[in-house]
């Protein structure tokens, strides 16, 4: 049977009567109804062997046999007890409680190493708890995926902590936020619990190594100063048992006021001589008197004078005083330094007995009561987009290789 169409007249062409003609047509048979072709039935089971069997087996292991895991959450933070002004004033012990190392941050690095998973498993066992069977109607049966590896070594154990624990840190603020799941709610605390017990046994012994070496150094410098002070006070008295002095200074003073009396004794002898020789003969005795009593004042003046190191070449008591006043004077900076460092020493003692570093926590180990984990629902739409994504990839790669070769 043919079917005619009536084909519209061009507005170009010229118009010849009222209507144009209208011309058959014959029209098209329709399309053949389309078959599965080899390359449709590769393609639908490549589909279901990449994309519905992955979802299908991981529906059913998330939700038969995966088991339900519980989380704790605990969070800490590292505190400083700081000294006052009294305490620099008595020995500048104020940087006693550490230096510039960060010990939120050693703490962070303590909390993912080795040392610290194997004081877990050591204490609690965690190998074992992170090792639980799965969920009914599997019971007794492990948890291959999410679960640790029964008979595990110390590295495989370590490099599956991250999965269990995490731990957050907020460098500005000094805070650290710790998250632990297990498959059961009571491990969970107590692994939280254990692993917060560690790391304040850490900071203590930090602050254990600070102050011993705070008390350590403080002890040396107070031993160096009763040495210094002790040889100082022993050069004093064997400078003193050499010149038979107790007090050079006093013995100074002595010896000037005896010059000034001489000289004033001698004055009064020249003046009595002068008014004998004005009243009286050339043969006088008491002219030769008077400048013998002259002469001896003036040997004694002499002599005083020497021993003051005003004259000659001797060991003057001027320079015994000076050599004895240098002594006097190391002894008082030996006695000052010893004052510092003895209060520096009592200070650092006083530091040992309380503890400068401890562990501030804001929040205490919790106890969870129902199961965060596994996101069942987020870990099936993650499986089931990744597969999507590579079988297009591949089906994508396949076509282009046929075009390419076709």
């Amino acid at each position: 049977m043919t079917h005619l169409n009536a084909i519209p007249r061009d507005p170009g062409a010229p118009f010849h009567g009222t209507s144009d003609p209208v011309l058959p047509v014959a029209a098209r048979w329709p399309a053949p109804q389309a078959r599965w072709a080899r390359r449709h039935v590769a393609l639908a089971l490549s589909f279901g062997l990449c994309v519905l069997l992955p979802v299908l087996v991981s529906a059913w292991y998330l939700w038969a046999r995966a088991a339900d895991q519980y989380a704790s959450e605990a969070g800490f933070a590292v505190r400083r007890e700081e000294t006052g002004a009294a305490v620099e004033m008595l020995g500048g012990m104020a940087g006693l409680s550490g230096s510039g190392t960060r010990d939120t941050d050693i703490l962070y690095e303590y909390l993912s190493s080795r040392r610290l998973v194997a004081e877990l498993d050591a204490d609690l066992g965690v190998s074992g708890l992170w090792a639980k069977p799965g969920t009914a109607p599997f019971r007794g049966e492990t948890d291959p995926v999410f679960a640790f590896p029964e008979g595990g070594t110390q590295e495989e154990l370590h490099r599956y902590m991250p999965r269990r624990v995490q731990v957050s840190y907020d460098s500005r603020a000094g805070l650290i936020a710790l998250r632990v799941t297990a498959f059961a709610p009571g491990d969970a605390q107590a692994i939280t619990q254990a692993i917060v017990a560690r790391a304040s046994a850490l900071i203590n012994e930090l602050s254990d190594v600070a102050r011993d070496d705070a008390i350590r150094d403080a002890a040396a410098e107070l031993e160096a100063a009763e040495t210094r002070l002790r040889l100082a006070r022993t050069e004093i008295t064997r400078f003193r048992n050499a010149h038979q002095l107790v007090d050079p200074a006093a013995d100074v003073q002595m010896q000037a006021g005896l010059l000034g009396n001489l000289q004033a004794q001698l004055a009064e002898a020249l003046i009595a001589l002068d008014l004998l020789r004005e009243a009286t003969r050339a043969g006088d005795p008491r002219l030769e008197q008077g400048a013998r009593r002259v002469a001896v004042i003036e040997d004694r003046i002499a002599a005083e004078r020497a021993k003051l190191g005003l004259e000659g070449d001797g060991d003057a008591f001027a320079s015994v005083v000076g050599r004895f006043e240098a002594l006097m004077a190391d002894r008082d900076f030996a006695e000052r330094a010893y004052a510092a460092a003895r209060s520096a020493y009592d200070q650092a003692q006083a530091e040992a007995r309380r503890q400068s570093r401890y562990l501030a926590a804001w929040q205490q180990p919790t106890l969870p009561q129902t199961a965060e984990y596994p996101r069942r629902a987020r870990l099936l739409a993650m499986i089931a987009g990744f597969a999507l994504l590579f079988w297009g990839l591949a089906v994508l790669s396949v076509y282009a290789a046929l075009d390419r070769r076709g």
